[in-house]
């Protein structure tokens, strides 16, 4: 933890103030989640119906673990994993870390306007006033960098995920599988199907670095029998694709049907 935060935390909100927030928490909610719909354009469209409402009642929440942290009476509840699977659920539903991390700015910034319109008149100090400031943008800092773990970790687990579908079809093509089961590999992996395939053969040290050269639709396996590697590569133009392959100990076989 910063040493900002830490010194941010020494706030403790008295009872009037800290009631006169609980009862503006819904209004805020709604603000901040109307302000992230009108700037960010990917939640335009998105945080409306039963998900705008899932989304209000979360701000609200977190907004409410938030002042009993800043009045001193924290609970074991705690705001950070429901952050986390906020930032996994943001990849599943294609958004970017750069929209995730604008719906926060947006929300910090909103949050804090609503929180001082509501505390400044109950009664807090002027000398509190940027404590309080600080304990909230450190609070949703904290958030944020939960959100954007999510996001990332499921960015990975993703990959990884889409990586051994890929594996996996090129498996089913080398043993000569059905057109059915090829169409399944060919959906779970999410690759384009081409006319033709050519098959590479070559060491399988060498099979991902010369992958990487390649069309990016090419396949790649690298733990064939004997150590050697292949590369599927789609649709090739030959004459380019030896040309590619010169510095490579490579064996090149004609282009097939996809599916063959």
């Amino acid at each position: 933890m910063s040493h900002t935060t830490r010194r941010a935390t020494e706030l403790v909100l008295d009872e009037t103030t800290v009631t006169v927030l609980r009862a503006d928490l819904k209004t805020t909610a709604d603000e901040i989640v109307q302000a992230i719909i009108d700037e960010v354009p990917s939640y335009a469209n998105a945080l409306s119906g039963r998900m705008g409402g899932t989304i209000r009642r979360a701000v609200r929440t977190a907004l409410g673990h938030y002042l009993n942290r800043a009045s001193g009476n924290a609970t074991g509840g705690d705001a950070g994993d429901a952050a986390y699977e906020l930032g996994r659920g943001e990849v599943r539903d294609g958004r970017s870390m750069d929209a995730l991390l604008s719906a926060y700015r947006v929300g910090a910034r909103v949050a804090w306007r609503c929180l001082a319109a509501g505390a400044v008149p109950a009664g807090l100090p002027a000398a509190e006033v940027a404590k309080f400031a600080e304990l909230t943008f450190a609070y949703i800092d904290e958030l944020s960098a939960a959100s954007a773990a999510g996001h990332a970790d499921e960015l990975a687990a993703q990959g990884r995920a889409h990586e051994r579908h890929l594996e996996q079809l090129v498996r089913d093509l080398l043993a000569g599988a059905s057109p059915d089961v090829l169409l399944a590999s060919v959906q779970r992996a999410g690759w384009q199907p081409p006319v033709s395939l050519t098959a590479v053969l070559l060491p399988a040290a060498q099979a991902r670095p010369a992958y990487r050269e390649l069309d990016a639709g090419t396949l790649v396996l690298d733990d064939l029998p004997d150590a050697f590697g292949v590369l599927l590569v789609p649709d090739a133009d030959r004459s380019h694709l030896l040309r590619q392959l010169t510095d490579r100990t490579a064996v090149v076989g004609p282009a097939r049907p996809w599916t063959r």
